[in-house]
């Protein structure tokens, strides 16, 4: 199992200097989020200043963007880290892709099923493995001469990995992705008894198995060996919760665990702007099931404990929070990430 980082939003020259610093750490790699900033030049600057970290987006906002641009993105990507970038691609939801990109969002996993298929139509045809050929609902490729096709290289098994919370989207990565992105929001009950059968579901209809499929999970893993020290984190992991649990269709991982009518409650607090009163909401039993809170020496057993076997990659939600405002604290967080590395 490997440990990475999530982070976003960078300066180039910090996310060099960042990804030197857990590379000596001792972390496996690093996730970049994209939201106001896109993900890929903070990626090639940690590359060249790493060269032994993994790399990932998690997730690229797939749907305003051409299959063929991410399909070039990550094949350049993967020839420039020697094999360790993997394409993490997600839908975001209709508001935003409709209104801030001027995109189209119809049926997301319909469109996904699509656009993953345009993708991997696109990577086989820059491997000469057969002319681009691609007819979909949403997406038809047929053009690609020969000086417009990239390069050749040694890094060709290019990895695409695709966010997905409910069963649909799920069994799309189960049928055609390297790799899912668990929602940072999961229990574990949702990952036995949810996620995990329509990835099978999907792996089934493809012929594969479903342990071809990487989990990769963020997760809220707050450390600290004092109730103060650990009081911030879970601050945070709080007003996440709130906020992501307030999406109705995410109301079944609040359902599922006895915590019925959580969202609405909070979907009425939250047009009410009331952030104190939905943080408020989040109970320390529905943390217990969301976030994982331990000691710094037991954090790295704990996490063990509850995803090997199943997570290829856990991802650190806090850790870069936790890092800029107490920079001291990387070596602690190194010394997590060396742990699992090891087990």
């Amino acid at each position: 199992m490997e440990f990475d980082l999530m982070t976003g939003g960078l300066k180039w020259t910090r996310s060099a200097e960042l990804a030197s610093e857990l590379e000596t750490a001792g972390f496996s790699g690093m996730l970049f989020t994209e939201a106001g900033t896109t993900p890929w030049m903070m990626i090639a600057a940690a590359a060249m200043a790493a060269p032994t970290l993994d790399f990932s987006t998690g997730i690229a906002v797939a749907f305003p963007r051409s299959p063929m641009i991410s399909a070039q993105i990550a094949w350049e990507l993967a020839q420039n880290t020697g094999g360790r970038f993997r394409l993490g691609l997600g839908s975001q939801v209709r508001g935003h892709v409709v209104r801030r990109y001027s995109a189209l969002f119809d049926r997301p996993a319909p469109q996904m099923r699509d656009y993953v298929g345009a993708f991997k139509a696109c990577i086989r045809a820059f491997r000469g493995e057969e002319k681009l050929s691609h007819e979909g609902p949403y997406y038809n490729l047929s053009l690609l001469p020969g000086q417009w096709s990239p390069p050749r290289h040694d890094f060709e098994d290019v990895k695409i990995d695709i966010s997905a919370v409910g069963p649909y989207m799920c069994r799309v990565a189960g049928e055609l992705c390297d790799g899912v992105h668990v929602h940072p929001m999961h229990s574990m009950p949702y990952i036995e008894n949810r996620l995990l059968p329509a990835l099978e579901e999907g792996a089934r209809r493809a012929g594969r198995s479903v342990d071809e499929i990487d989990l990769n999970v963020p997760v809220f893993a707050v450390p600290g060996d004092t109730p103060e020290e650990r009081a911030s984190m879970l601050q945070v992991v709080r007003t996440q919760l709130a906020f992501y649990g307030s999406t109705p269709n995410y109301a079944f991982q609040f359902d599922d665990l006895g915590f019925e009518g959580t969202t609405p409650k909070l979907g009425a607090l939250m047009k009410q702007g009331d952030i104190g009163g939905m943080t408020a909401l989040i109970t320390d039993e529905m943390l217990e099931h969301f976030a994982l809170v331990a000691r710094w020496d037991d954090l790295a057993d704990a996490l063990l404990a509850r995803y090997r076997g199943r997570a290829r990659r856990v991802i650190s939600y806090l850790a870069m929070g936790d890092i800029t405002a107490n920079p001291g604290n990387l070596g602690r967080w190194g010394e997590v990430a060396r742990a699992i590395r090891a087990a």
